[in-house]
């Protein structure tokens, strides 16, 4: 995968650079609170994406899954602008059972404006937890 696109994993940590457009922004000009949770987010999937873990192929599998959050603890530290470069920093934490748990925080320059715990589920179709799989697993595993 295009490490431009996904970014790209140092040791455990995973960076993800993103534009803010004038669309990220409320009137004032700052970005809308809300949508560091998307940055985080594309930060994310772009991270299981270059561990070879796609939404894409776990959703149309014969046996589909899905990640959802589970729970969340955010803190808002900062203030980006039209036309800042971010950088979201994301590390898994742990992976146990039908939990797995990143930490994420969105950078201006050096200055963390953004940051998150996350833990996460993995739903079956029925949408009831389930255990990560092996692949999964050991694919997170190596990077904690």
């Amino acid at each position: 995968m295009d490490s431009d696109l996904s970014g790209i994993i140092i040791q455990n940590t995973h960076f993800f650079k993103v534009r803010v457009f004038y669309e990220d922004t409320d009137f004032t000009g700052i970005v809308y609170h809300a949508n560091y949770l998307k940055f985080a987010e594309r930060g994310r999937t772009n991270f299981l994406r270059l561990l070879d873990i796609n939404h894409s192929e776990l959703i149309n599998s014969k046996d589909p899954k899905f990640f959802v959050v589970y729970k969340m603890e955010s803190k808002f530290l900062g203030t980006s602008s039209i036309d800042d470069i971010l950088e979201v920093r994301s590390v898994f934490k742990g992976i146990e059972g039908v939990r797995l748990k990143i930490d994420q925080d969105i950078f201006k320059n050096d200055k963390k404006v953004f940051s998150a715990k996350i833990e996460f589920a993995l739903l079956n179709k029925n949408s009831r937890p389930i255990k990560f799989p092996d692949n999964i697993k050991s694919k997170i595993k190596n990077l904690i």
